[in-house]
Formats: C-alpha cells, structure tokens, sequence
C-alpha cells in the first residue's frame, strides 16, 4: 500500500466512522470500486485506533464526568443520583446487545464483509433509517431526561450495524429521534454510547496489530493511516455536531441511497 493509499484510507475510516453514512460499508465497496489495494487486517486495525484517539479526545470532559460520577454514585450507594451517573449506566446498559451479538455471531458477520453486494444493500437500509428518523423527529428531549427505555432501545439499534453498510451512528441517531431526542442531542448520545464499540474495536485491532509480522516495514504508511483517521474522525464528530444543529439527516440518506444503488446497478451491468 502507497503512502497515497494509506492517507485515504486513513481519511475515509476517519469520516465514515462518524458520519451517518458507514464505515464498514465504505472498507468493503470504495477499495474495489477504485480498484485500490484492498487494506489489510492491520491498516484496518491502525485506522480503528485513530478514530478511537478522535472520540476520547473530543469527549474527554464530557467521558471523563460520567465516568467520575458512576463511580461516585456506586461509592456512596446512589448510582443514578445524576444525570452523568445515569448517563454511565445507559451506555453500559446500551452497550450490551452489540457486544453479545459481535461474540455469538462472529463468523456470520464475516461471512457477510466479504460480500460487496451486501455492503450496498444495506446502505440502502441506512437510507432509509436516516430518512425515517427524520419523519419521526417529534421531541426535544435532552439527555436528563432519557430513561432506561430509550438505552435499550438506542442499544439495539447499535446491534444493526454490525452488518456492513449500516451506519452505527445513523441507526444510534435515528433511534434517538425516535425516542423524542432532537437531532444534536441524538448525535451526541449516540457518539458517547459508540466509545465502548470503538474501543472494543481499538482493542481488538491493537491485538491483530501486535500479532502482525512484518511492522517496521509498514511503519511509515501504518502511521499516516493513524494520523488521518484520527484527525478526520475529530473533524467529522465536530462538523456532525454543528450540522445537525440546523440541517437533516437527508443528505446523508441520499448520499447513501445513491452510493448503494449505484454500486448495485453497476455490479448487476457487470462493471464490478
């Protein structure tokens, strides 16, 4: 892989990590699309490691204040005493669906990466997710006032994307809405409730990473991948955040309706 390649990888796992279009699903079409080197275990896991360094950065305070107060509140035996300390108990609790369906269908989920007409079709469902949340958004709930319901709920949404081409965030979001967030809220729930994933997923790729042979030699691209993935992922958590305050969802919806689409359409006339 050229250092060219590495730095667009690195970008594009970066920004559809966090925008609602999915980054899964982008790794599995863009490579064979432009006909790039198909990224390698480790480039993947080096990238996941660079968007989880974007979120804990962007979210240290806000990560660093749940964490105290759930910890506080199982010390002095009033674990909800806060809107923080729930806050820490929802992601748990959230947490929990794609954890255990990741563990217990692991090879079925891998099975279904390695099909590019997949990937597309299913961000056609993320299309349609975003476009839904858009005609459920109803509510200006803030997070104080989320209940035990709406983490389940926003937990079980997360599970969705674990196929290919549904966007974490997109469905997280579009829950959200659904639950009477509004869109800023949703999007900043949805991004603290992804930490866990994020970093199981940085776990895990640090794991593929130190078993890999071979590094020195792909020092050099392994660390731009690190650094763009990591400063895109804090670019697009920004600009996601400001967006959403003012615009829709709908032109991610139709960014991947045409994406998925048109990689099928493309694929059924014998391009791909």
């Amino acid at each position: 892989m050229s250092i060219l390649e590495a730095i667009f990888l690195g970008i594009l796992q970066g920004a559809t990590e966090f925008l609602p279009i999915s980054s899964s699903g982008h790794l599995v079409l863009v490579p064979r699309m432009f006909n790039l080197t198909q990224p390698s275990l480790t480039v993947i896991a080096i990238a996941h490691v660079g968007t989880l360094l974007a979120v804990l950065i962007y979210f240290s305070r806000d990560l660093w204040n749940i964490l105290r107060a759930t910890l506080s509140g199982i010390l002095q035996g009033a674990p909800l005493a806060t809107t923080e300390a729930r806050l820490g108990w929802f992601i748990v609790v959230g947490s929990i669906p794609a954890a255990v369906a990741g563990l217990t269908l692991a090879d079925f989920f891998d099975d279904v990466f390695s099909t590019p007409v997949a990937a597309a079709a299913f961000l056609l469902v993320t299309a349609v997710l975003l476009a839904t949340g858009e005609r459920l958004l109803s509510g200006q709930k803030k997070l104080a006032q989320m209940g035990w319901a709406d983490a389940i709920i926003i937990g079980l949404f997360q599970m969705l994307a674990l196929l290919p081409g549904i966007s974490r965030s997109g469905s997280t979001i579009t829950a959200g809405l659904a639950r009477g967030l509004n869109r800023a809220t949703a999007a900043r729930y949805s991004f603290l409730l992804g930490v866990p994933a994020i970093l199981g997923a940085g776990l895990l790729a640090t794991l593929d990473l130190l078993e890999a042979g071979n590094l020195a030699a792909q020092a050099p691209a392994l660390l731009v991948t690190f650094l763009a993935a990591a400063v895109s992922g804090y670019a697009c958590i920004h600009f996601l955040l400001s967006w959403l305050r003012r615009h829709s969802l709908y032109p991610f919806a139709i960014y991947c309706a045409v994406l998925g689409s048109g990689y099928l359409v493309l694929t059924f006339l014998g391009v791909w």
